[in-house]
């Protein structure tokens, strides 16, 4: 080969190597990562309820509590842990990254062949950890469950305020006026609507005591936030409340929704895990929705910067917080962990079945009556600490 061939090739390959080092644009990256954490969802899933035998083979599984049926739960935590620990590292390392041009920045959106590599090496690595140590895991992964749940929480509640002063703002309000009466008047009227309809499916006898406190406690919190937000000193307008009140009954909804098939008081078809059309539509809804709100909270780490400081954003600045981002990942992997597990480290799950359970039950409700007190708190938190700055 000539002298010209050498440096063709050469060129060609470093060119190579630097567009998979360069890998995509920062904002495309989002989405690769989104991707990945829906097969690991996927992969998550087929451990558990398809690959018993296969899990069986291996010796050092056996001991897991539970003993045969513990395998499938087990192999959804040691998924979990590789994901988390993937995440994890790549929050080590791009935390605080603030400018396009800093390493940590090409890092987050390329280098895909060794990142690629990094994925694989950890991901394989929990299941030749012993099973005790797993279990520890689980614990800690309720933890890291329930931050996820509190992160998506502000984001939501921020999301609304962001929502409700956009269309209050000088340029939007006049040609927004009527879009937001509608969908004020609109979200009372559908939470109305999912109270009366959760009366009539969840609570059709006086013995489904329950139901009847979950689903009273819930009309009790939305008419205490609406008269809140009315009062002439907070002025906090009905949109917010309305948006919240959706928010609520859907998690009464959804949390009622996970009580096991046990429970006569619900009148509805729920997961049967024999792999019915109703079945399978919920399971593919509730994945695509975890990885949805994985990769929207992500993207919104400025909705939990303390002191937020007027400053226009500069060109070089980088679109999103990648450490933030990564890190509500890291969370991600141990809330699905505990969504395909029912909260319950224990509990043998049916196929196609996802967070059901008393434990994903009580862990609804509590979201629930956090988001009521956290909506309620930005209300009257500025009367109460005067001396703090809630802008």
């Amino acid at each position: 080969m000539s002298v010209c061939g050498h440096l063709l090739g050469d060129c060609m390959g470093r060119t190579a190597f630097q567009q998979s080092c360069g890998g995509p644009h920062r904002l495309v990256a989002r989405y690769i990562y989104g991707f990945i954490f829906l097969l690991i969802n996927v992969s998550a899933w087929m451990v558990r309820d398809y690959s018993h035998e296969l899990l069986n083979r291996l010796q050092y599984l056996k001991e897991c509590e539970g003993g045969h049926d513990c395998l499938g739960s087990e192999g959804v935590l040691r998924i979990s842990m590789g994901c988390f620990i993937f995440f994890f590292l790549m929050f080590l390392t791009t935390v605080g990254t603030k400018k396009i041009n800093d390493p940590r920045d090409s890092w987050h959106s390329g280098w895909w062949p060794i990142k690629t590599l990094l994925f694989i090496l950890v991901s394989i690595s929990p299941f030749f950890v012993p099973p005790t140590f797993i279990h520890y895991y689980g614990e800690v992964a309720r933890f890291g469950a329930g931050v996820f749940l509190l992160i998506q929480l502000l984001s939501v509640i921020n999301f609304m305020y962001w929502w409700n002063e956009d269309w209050l703002s000088e340029k939007k309000f006049r040609r927004c006026r009527i879009p937001m009466v509608i969908t004020t008047a609109g979200s009372f009227a559908a939470a109305l609507s999912g109270i009366i309809l959760m009366y009539m499916w969840f609570a059709p006898k006086i013995s489904c005591s329950l139901n009847i406190t979950f689903i009273t406690a819930t009309l009790i919190l939305i008419q205490l936030m609406t008269s809140i937000s009315l009062h002439s000193k907070v002025n906090a307008g009905l949109m917010t409340s309305g948006l919240m009140a959706i928010y609520m009954v859907f998690l009464c909804w959804s949390a009622i929704m996970s009580e096991p098939l046990s429970m006569s008081c619900n009148t509805r078809p729920r997961q049967t895990g024999k792999g019915d059309w109703m079945t399978i539509a919920s399971f593919v809804i509730a994945v695509t929705a975890i990885v949805i709100a994985t990769m929207t909270t992500g993207t919104d780490s400025e909705c939990f910067t303390f002191r937020k400081k007027e400053k226009t954003k500069s060109e070089d600045d980088v679109p999103y917080g990648y450490g933030f981002f990564h890190f509500v990942f890291a969370m991600g992997a141990m809330y699905f962990a505990m969504l395909f597990v029912g909260w319950n480290l224990h509990q043998t799950m049916h196929k196609w079945s996802i967070d059901v359970g008393w434990s994903s039950v009580w862990v609804k409700i509590s979201s629930e009556w956090i988001a009521a007190a956290v909506y309620i708190w930005t209300m009257i938190g500025p009367f109460i600490l005067r001396n703090r700055d809630f802008s």
